[in-house]
């Protein structure tokens, strides 16, 4: 189950540095509305949110419930281990320890 969610966590985390990298940045056409007459201002309203943007808020969505699924994985493993130096020894009996002792004459 780990291993699955893990494979379709990294595939969500591709996929949102690709939709991230894709989109055309607020700021990228700064320059052109300060001298270019353009009926946009630099800090205005952009309107509508573009199908990129929405799709990157869904799949933003679906890695946040996948990082939540795999810590929550993590930690019902994590109570099935307990620390080394906690768990008892076992001893191990050799030939030695079960022949009979040896009585001197």
């Amino acid at each position: 189950m780990f291993g699955i969610v893990l494979t379709i966590h990294l595939i969500i985390a591709l996929i949102l540095i690709a939709l991230v990298l894709v989109q055309h940045g607020k700021g990228a056409d700064a320059g052109a509305n300060f001298g270019g007459g353009s009926s946009q201002s630099v800090f205005g309203s952009s309107g509508s949110a573009t199908f990129l943007s929405r799709m990157t808020a869904v799949v933003a969505t679906v890695f946040f419930i996948t990082s939540l699924v795999l810590a929550y994985i993590g930690s019902q493993q994590a109570k099935g281990y307990q620390s080394v130096t906690k768990a008892p020894v076992e001893q191990v009996q050799t030939k030695e320890d079960t022949a009979a002792p040896v009585v001197p004459e």
